[in-house]
């Protein structure tokens, strides 16, 4: 069967022999896996492959014209603010922060950041990723608005592959939130292959926000990579839905004493899209904490996976580990798989987990419908509901309005 990818290295400027060579061989191991299938652990709910086969004729990393340059802010909030188009840095403000204490640039591709999990994909990316940026925040330096990033692609974009890597580095005792928010005025298939590094060292706090604006033909992977130090604290909230397909793939490492890290979820899909997040939580150090909240609203055809591993070295006593994730179905035709998994080797730890899927409560729709709520709007309510919980921890106001307002469009299908 003829391969429905071509990919070459040659498309790429200006590499050195060095890097030539380097993303040569990533490319030559990428072309003997191939895309991920239900034959891998990792990806036993998703045929990646035979997915990207229906729905792409020639996938491609051809050199991309950058054209678009004009973006619309968002008004709801005060913020700072990277643009990226189709995956590179265009420009950035940083009007609200001492600009001293942030350095900015494109990605290093001459440092590579090793990942444990080599997979199909990252193999890709180490072979065809251009673009991208490097943010470090000073020791001590507290941001006092949040940070955008605006990921934009373009309408040219048609039958091709986006892969860039990205690097955010917290300095001690620094803190910063920043909603990652992808735009595309394409109405044409395309994929986006990408790698985040989130390295927290001690002291420092990260807020890291995922969501979208519209709905597109699009399909996304991100393989999102943290390292996180002593009393750290990362807590990663992941809204984004109306992709065709959208898999994160989480690995978060506590390191060092008093680390915590949470995943807070909040997903309504419909139209046959598919989602899924698959987490690696590593207790690797003692007295740290973990805690995953995933729920998905499911809807026409559409289908959720979750796959969350909690795993405690022998050495990570006092490990405080929670994972939990729940499924509305709002249909017979949607799905929601789950996986749940621990791997423990300390004996002094509190690890659970849970998964529950289901219909909404009929009492409570007849309730609402008693007190002159038509059914319709019922239903909205209480998906409303179950959702916007997982943002109560967000501490600015605005930024919580703005996002709850997304939540309320997605649950009203734009």
């Amino acid at each position: 069967m003829k391969n429905f990818y071509n990919f070459k290295v040659d498309n790429i400027k200006d590499l050195s022999a060095q890097e030539k060579k380097f993303r040569s061989k990533e490319l030559d191991l990428f072309s003997k896996k191939g895309f991920p299938n239900k034959r891998e652990e990792a990806w036993k709910f998703t045929d990646l492959n035979t997915i990207l086969s229906k729905n792409f004729a020639n996938i491609t990393n051809d050199y991309i014209s950058l054209k678009e340059k004009k973006f619309e802010l968002i008004k709801e909030f005060d913020h700072n603010y990277l643009f990226i188009l189709d995956g590179k840095l265009i420009s950035n403000e940083f009007k609200f922060e001492d600009k001293d204490k942030v350095l900015i640039k494109e990605y290093d591709y001459k440092k590579q950041i090793p990942v444990n999990n080599q997979n199909s994909l990252n193999l890709l990316n180490n072979a065809l990723a251009t673009g991208g940026y490097y943010l470090e925040i000073s020791k001590n330096y507290k941001f006092t608005k949040p940070l955008v990033v605006y990921n934009h692609f373009s309408e040219s974009i048609k039958e091709q592959i986006i892969s860039y890597k990205n690097s955010l580095i917290l300095n001690e005792n620094s803190k910063l939130t920043i909603l990652n928010y992808t735009n595309t005025n394409s109405k044409n298939n395309f994929f986006v292959n990408s790698f985040d590094y989130l390295k927290l060292k001690k002291d420092s706090n990260l807020e890291n926000i995922l969501i979208n604006n519209d709905r597109c033909n699009c399909y996304f992977h991100n393989y999102l990579k943290s390292d996180l130090e002593q009393n750290t604290n990362l807590d990663n909230y992941i809204l984004s839905t109306g992709f065709k397909f959208n898999k994160i793939d989480i690995e978060i490492n506590l390191n060092k004493e008093h680390a915590k890290s949470s995943i807070f979820s909040a997903l309504s899909l419909g139209s046959k899209e598919h989602q899924e997040i698959k987490s690696s939580i590593n207790h690797n150090f003692k007295n740290c904490q973990s805690y995953q909240k995933i729920k998905n609203v499911l809807n026409d055809q559409s289908r959720g996976v979750y796959q969350g591993k909690i795993f405690v070295k022998q050495e990570a006593q006092k490990t405080d580990a929670y994972q939990l994730s729940k499924a509305l179905l709002i249909n017979d035709n949607a799905e929601f798989n789950a996986k749940p998994e621990l791997e423990i080797y300390a004996d002094d730890v509190k690890c659970s987990h849970g998964s529950t899927s289901g219909s909404i409560d009929l009492n409570s729709i007849h309730y609402l419908k008693s007190r002159g709520i038509p059914e319709k709007e019922a239903y909205k309510m209480l998906i409303n509901g179950f959702l916007s919980e997982i943002l109560e921890k967000l501490p600015d106001d605005n930024l919580k309005k703005f996002l709850i307002a997304k939540i309320g469009r997605q649950i009203n299908g734009y």
